[in-house]
């Protein structure tokens, strides 16, 4: 631990970790303000120029881009032989990811609460010539005061001048077409991104979808945007038409943060429904993504494996989750989970589109018993 940040704060539990490091509380010796320490261990990545290069990187820009009301804050960074610190604005209310996963859908005055200080966000990095390159629900805090904070500047890249960007970084859902054909491209791709989420506050589905991180690239360079009736029944038209200029495959098109106020003007024009959206999956004791979030992990791992592992998840949302769909498909043997595997499949993605009633679903899986 640096001599100097330890002068300075009195550093606490851990609350995070990391590929590099871990994130832990800290507090100031002076005054006892509670802050974030992310401590990223250099030996991991003393062999890696990419990887060390991105780390200091990422530090300056996050003191570029700090000081706006909706970008985590830097307070101070401290360097010595073995770590590099990074003390944060903390931010104890959890993330967006969290906050999705706990509900089938918002409604279109909540999504308003995060899309106008997500864009005020974007906007103020574009500004000074930064692209954040992943935004995404994980990437979303929020503070004491509920108040909407972008973080984790890892994949940044400074832009401008004619300046184009280039590499696949990001993350399968939610990074834009030009990224995925390995182009060079612009900071449009965070708006692109900012669309994604907005589309699945309101559906409880990704827009793009696969099984697989190359599928989900196949359906995001396809940009065939959809929406379903049974999904967009009582979402308003104004939403509609600013989900289609955010996801706009050509980028030229797309929003930028220049036309930052006329996107906000689009977003507070938006209807604020009479109750909330309904729909034939609101019986599920999870949120859609949840349960496409956990098939996927199924399929990867296998499962016999993640059933071995259930008992190592904590209690909560995702271990019910898991559990769930577990306990459908052990209802299988081993050569009928492989051979109906893509069906079940189909009749999870089939009942969350609300094409099918859950009823429907749970009794399908049953017959193939």
């Amino acid at each position: 631990m640096s001599g100097a940040l330890e002068r300075e704060y009195r550093v606490g539990e851990e609350v995070g970790r990391g590929r590099y490091g871990v994130v832990s509380r800290c507090y100031s010796a002076a005054t006892g303000e509670c802050f974030a320490v992310k401590s990223i261990d250099k030996r991991l990545i003393q062999y890696d120029a990419v990887d060390s290069q991105c780390l200091h990187n990422e530090a300056k820009l996050m003191q570029l881009v700090s000081g706006h009301p909706n970008v985590v804050a830097v307070f101070d960074v401290y360097e010595d032989d073995q770590f590099l610190h990074v003390v944060l604005e903390y931010c104890g209310s959890g993330d967006l990811f969290e906050r999705i996963t706990a509900r089938p859908v918002f409604s279109e005055s909540e999504a308003r609460r995060v899309m106008v200080p997500l864009m005020e966000a974007i906007a103020h990095c574009h500004h000074l010539g930064v692209a954040h390159r992943d935004i995404k629900p994980d990437n979303i805090l929020f503070d004491s005061y509920n108040e909407l904070k972008l973080a984790d500047f890892g994949s940044a890249e400074c832009f401008g001048n004619g300046r184009l960007m280039s590499g696949i970084v990001g993350t399968p859902y939610y990074v834009a077409p030009e990224v995925v054909t390995g182009m060079d491209y612009n900071e449009k791709v965070d708006v692109w991104s900012a669309g994604v989420i907005l589309y699945i506050m309101l559906a409880g589905i990704p827009p793009f979808y696969g099984e697989t991180a190359g599928e989900i690239f196949e359906s995001v360079l396809r940009a065939n945007l959809r929406f379903p009736r049974s999904v967009f029944s009582s979402v308003s038209s104004e939403a509609k038409d600013l989900l289609r200029r955010m996801l706009c495959k050509d980028a030229w098109r797309r929003f930028s943060a220049d036309q930052k106020a006329e996107l906000n003007i689009a977003v507070q024009q938006w209807q604020v429904p009479s109750r909330l959206w309904k729909c034939q999956y609101d019986n599920l004791p999870f949120s859609p993504v949840f349960l496409l979030f956990c098939f996927g992990e199924m399929k990867i791992l296998g499962i016999e494996v993640l059933r071995d592992k259930l008992d190592e998840i904590p209690s909560g949302p995702i271990s019910r989750a898991y559990k769930f769909i577990v306990s459908m498909l052990r209802r299988l043997a081993p050569r009928e989970r492989c051979n109906t595997g893509i069906t079940i499949h189909t009749v999870i993605l089939v009942s969350l589109l609300g094409l099918v009633s859950c009823s429907t679903s749970v009794t399908t899986w049953t017959s193939l018993r």
